[in-house]
């Protein structure tokens, strides 16, 4: 999170796509991205359809493209639009629906020693050092592992929507895993969330996930919107272990048979 290589860039000719809510916004240009390799299926190539989240519409513009299966990055919202290819489904968790498994229970007793809370989203230092070793060690090949703090307090920081921090922290000092997530009228969605790579047996993003449900149901609210969701795709294996899960198609939100 955010899903794909880290690249968004616009191709010259805005398009202007209807929805069934244009009435309720002013109009809105979308871009088609270049076509870029896919970072999860060897031989595929991706593109985005991408808008820009702007002004004091933002947060109500990007409520209505959450639900349409949106995800963000820094002041763009986006999604696949990738020609002969519909790999990538967007996926929710219905908070009131969630069922605890045996090897989630699990996990929770493993980190039992942790605290979870929800943070105002200001950069530090140590975010930074954990961001940076997370990336060296999962994804050294992406843009992301060469940010600078500037750049990763920018994402962090910069948000023209409502954004907060989940943590997982030791008692005594020390953050092990953070996710930023955006606080929408229908849930928090999982924007990029980076943990402590040493900590193998604690299954540290599976255990974010657990806190971003935590979160929603503390606030009363119906989902955790966890973004992409690739049935061949490995990186996106964690996902399925949350159940109930719906994903989004051309008949919109639908109770996913995992």
């Amino acid at each position: 999170m955010p899903e794909g290589n880290g690249r968004v860039g616009r191709t010259k000719a805005p398009m202007m796509v209807p929805s069934a809510q244009a009435l309720l916004v002013p109009p809105q240009h979308f871009y088609r991205t270049s076509a870029l390799p896919c970072p999860y299926l060897t031989e595929h190539f991706e593109r985005k359809l991408i808008t820009e989240l702007a002004g004091h519409e933002a947060q109500s513009l990007y409520n209505i493209l959450s639900r349409a299966g949106f995800r963000r990055s820094h002041h763009l919202a986006y999604r696949p639009a990738c020609a002969r290819c519909a790999a990538c489904v967007p996926v929710r968790i219905p908070v009131g629906q969630f069922t605890m498994s045996r090897s989630l229970r699990r996990i929770r007793r493993i980190n039992a020693d942790l605290v979870a809370r929800v943070v105002e989203p200001r950069a530090s230092v140590e975010q930074f050092r954990l961001f940076t070793r997370y990336q060296r060690s999962r994804h050294v090949d992406s843009d992301m592992a060469s940010m600078t703090f500037g750049d990763f307090r920018a994402m962090i920081e910069e948000s023209p929507v409502a954004s907060r921090l989940v943590e997982v922290v030791r008692p005594r000092g020390g953050t092990l895993g953070a996710c930023l997530v955006d606080v929408l009228d229908d849930g928090l969605s999982a924007v990029y969330s980076f943990f402590d790579p040493e900590e193998r047996r604690r299954s540290l993003g599976t255990l974010l996930v657990l806190a971003l449900i935590d979160a929603a149901r503390e606030r009363g609210l119906g989902y955790v919107y966890l973004g992409y969701w690739i049935a061949e795709s490995r990186k996106m294996a964690y996902k399925a272990r949350f159940r109930p899960l719906e994903g989004f198609g051309t008949d919109g939100w639908r109770l996913l048979t995992l």
